[in-house]
C-alpha cells in the first residue's frame, strides 16, 4: 500500500486538498468494490493538528504530524492563497520535511501556487516546473533558477511532479492514479468526477500580463509604447532610437526586467489583442492579423498558434462570446 501524504500547509486552498483526498479515496473504493485490497493510504499531514483555512471558514483535523511520519512514498504540496511570499515563510518548517523524504525515495507533486513552497526546497533547481499563469513573473524573479514551462498542465521529472494553474491539478492527479493504479483506473477515475482526461497544455487559457513591477523606468516606457502601437510594425532600431539608448544595453535590460526579450513582448502583446478581437468581434482571420500589424497569414497564424496552441478558428471556437437572442413568435 502506497503512503500518500497531502500536506495541509497554513493558508492551503481547500479546493486543492479536498479534490487530491477525494480522488485518491475514490480509487480505493473501486479496487474494494472488486474485491482488492485499497491501494493508497491517504493521510493529512500538518506542522499542527488543526489548521485554518480561507480566513477561518474550514479548519482542517490532520492526521498526523509531520514528524510521525517515518517513511511516505508521495507527498502534495496543495495551492497556497494570498500573498505567496508570506504563506512560504508560514510553512517554511515543511521544507526539510519535504527533502528528507525526497532523499530517501518519496516523490513530490506540487499543485498550482504549492510550486513556491517546493522551488523554496531547492529541489527544482535546473529542473521543469509548473504553476498558475498568473503567478509566472513572480515565480520567476523569486527562483531564477528553475525551469518554468507555464504552458504546461503537468511536469514530470525526477520524481518531482507539478501542476499547472487552479483546477489543473485535476490532471496531475490523475496522471499519478495512472502512474500508480494503472490507464483503466485512471480514466474510471475521470469519467466519475467529469475530469477532461490527457490535458496537457493550458496555453490557451493564458492572459498575457506584461511584467511592470521592476523600477527600470526606460523598459517602462518601452512596454507602454509596444501596448498603445501594437497595431503598428515596431522595432528594435525604432524603440531603442525613441529611447536614445544603445541596442545591446536595451535589451539586456528589457529582458531583465520583464523575462522577455522585446521581440516576444511585441508578439506576446500582438497576440493577447488579437485573442480579445477573436472573443469578442464578428472580423474575420485576415481583419484581425491586419489589426495587430501583420500582414503575412502563415506567420500569423504560425506565432498564434505557438503562443495559445490553437489556430486562430480553433481559439474563437473555444472562446468566442454568444449573445444570446429570444426569438420572436
Amino acid at each position: 500500500m502506497k503512503h500518500i501524504s497531502i500536506l495541509v500547509p497554513k493558508g492551503a486552498i481547500l479546493g486543492s486538498l479536498e479534490g487530491s483526498r477525494q480522488l485518491f479515496t475514490q480509487v480505493n473504493h473501486f479496487f474494494m468494490a472488486k474485491g482488492e485490497p485499497p491501494l493508497f493510504n491517504v493521510q493529512l499531514v500538518g506542522l499542527t493538528e488543526e489548521v485554518s483555512l480561507t480566513g477561518g471558514q474550514f479548519t482542517a483535523h490532520n492526521g498526523a504530524l509531520i514528524n510521525d511520519v517515518k517513511k511516505t512514498d508521495l507527498i502534495i504540496i496543495p495551492a497556497l492563497d494570498g500573498d505567496i511570499e508570506k504563506a512560504v515563510e508560514a510553512n517554511r518548517d515543511f521544507i526539510p520535511w519535504i527533502v528528507k523524504h525526497y532523499e530517501n525515495g518519496a516523490e513530490v507533486a506540487s499543485l498550482c501556487m504549492g510550486a513556491f513552497l517546493l522551488a523554496s526546497t531547492g529541489l527544482l533547481k535546473g529542473r521543469k516546473c509548473a504553476t498558475h499563469w498568473m503567478a509566472a513573473n513572480d515565480f520567476r524573479r523569486l527562483f531564477p533558477d528553475v525551469n518554468l514551462v507555464t504552458e504546461k498542465i503537468i511536469t514530470d521529472e525526477h520524481r518531482i511532479y507539478s501542476s499547472g494553474g487552479a483546477f489543473s491539478y485535476l490532471n496531475l492527479i490523475l496522471h499519478l492514479i495512472e502512474k500508480y493504479a494503472g490507464r483503466d483506473m485512471a480514466i474510471l477515475s475521470a469519467k466519475v468526477f467529469a475530469i477532461e482526461i490527457d490535458r496537457e497544455d493550458q496555453q490557451s487559457f493564458t492572459i498575457f500580463q506584461g511584467q511592470k513591477s521592476h523600477e527600470d523606468g526606460l523598459v517602462k516606457k518601452a512596454q507602454d509604447y509596444i501596448e498603445k502601437n501594437y497595431a503598428d510594425k515596431i522595432s528594435i532600431e525604432q524603440l531603442t532610437e525613441m529611447l536614445a539608448v544603445g541596442r545591446r544595453a536595451f535589451e539586456r535590460r528589457f529582458k531583465k526586467a520583464t523575462c522577455n526579450t522585446v521581440s516576444e513582448y511585441i508578439q506576446r502583446v500582438k497576440m493577447e489583442a488579437a485573442k480579445m478581437s477573436l472573443e469578442s468581434s464578428g472580423e474575420n482571420v485576415n481583419e484581425v492579423m491586419y489589426n495587430v500589424g501583420y500582414t503575412d497569414p502563415k506567420a500569423f497564424r504560425g506565432t498564434f498558434k505557438r503562443i495559445t496552441g490553437l489556430s486562430p478558428l480553433q481559439y474563437r471556437s473555444k472562446f468566442k462570446r454568444e449573445v444570446l437572442r429570444e426569438e420572436m413568435v
